[in-house]
């Protein structure tokens, strides 16, 4: 199958969308790519920009001339899209996805398109922010950046194969996972963090004396709350959706934070001095692999 595409249609241009037709476009792969959204005015500038070459509101009007569709809407929104899209799509169409969580997009897959299932490809670029709509699209956001792809057991193989080869031109690093693994390790390192920061600033926010806190808020409260700047809606779909993996880390976190009261409570010096070495040797090691790739 070959690895470029004629028409690709991107329902979703912001950041990870956005970002994905500009990298096929400067690698070669795409010829036209139509934008789909609700918002025209991000539409217009999404054109203006150079990241899509036609506009529309509406995925069924344009799903038959796709060769690929990437829906890179919030999850909550992809069963209505799947559903308009569906009596439109060409038998040999690909249909692939950039959610957070897999598992509730493989079961809207065979949901909404259970006749086209040996086209679908679930797919996750790792590439999230704080920044939305157009103007956030940039060439360079999958240089380096790690895609997990869970393809269907009916996904064709040379389908799968096609849209890892697209992920790839665009700079990616590419991994195969299930989709319960994959949503099992993303509720912790991802959905976990950006459900503590939203709480915390809350909290911050709920307080008497917030404004008096936030005066003196410096780079500490800047780096651990930065995705508490992400977009709510987006948040709110992930959350949801992951829920039950998600509440599980929740428990292991409050177990975490008991512990931590504990040996506050106890004034156990050591006990916190290991508790954060610990912590840091793991912290320092991980980021090391950043250090050495640049």
């Amino acid at each position: 199958m070959q690895q470029g595409i004629h028409t690709l249609v991107v329902v979703g241009v912001g950041l990870i969308g956005g970002s994905f037709a500009l990298s096929l476009k400067r690698a070669g792969k795409v010829q036209h790519v139509i934008g789909v959204g609700r918002t025209l005015e991000n539409l217009q500038q999404a054109q203006g920009l150079g990241v899509i070459d036609e506009i529309s509101q509406n995925v069924a009007s344009v799903a038959s001339r796709a060769d690929l569709i990437l829906l890179a809407a919030p999850v909550g929104q992809m069963g209505r899209l799947m559903a308009e899209m569906a009596p439109h799509l060409r038998a040999n169409t690909i249909v692939t996805d950039a959610g957070s969580t897999k598992g509730d997009v493989v079961a809207l897959f065979r949901q909404y398109l259970p006749q086209h299932l040996a086209y679908c490809v679930p797919a996750h670029p790792i590439a999230g922010s704080d920044l939305s709509g157009a103007s956030a699209a940039q060439y360079g956001l999958y240089e380096q950046c790690k895609v997990v792809i869970t393809p269907l057991p009916e996904t064709l193989p040379a389908v799968a194969e096609q849209v890892t080869a697209l992920w790839k031109s665009c700079g990616a690093d590419l991994h195969h996972m299930q989709a319960e693994e994959h949503d099992a390790v993303f509720a912790t390192v991802s959905h976990l963090p950006h459900l503590l920061s939203f709480a915390y600033v809350d909290m911050v926010a709920g307080k008497a004396d917030a404004e008096r806190c936030f005066d003196f808020a410096a780079t500490g409260f800047r780096d651990f709350t930065r995705i508490a700047g992400s977009h709510p809606e987006m948040w709110t779909d992930i959350s949801l959706a992951n829920r039950q993996a998600l509440q599980a880390e929740l428990v292991r976190y409050q177990q975490a934070l008991n512990t931590v009261q504990q040996l506050l409570n106890n004034a156990d010096e050591a006990g916190l001095t290991k508790l954060f070495g610990n912590a840091r040797k793991a912290r320092v090691q991980w980021h090391q692999k950043f250090i050495r790739k640049a």
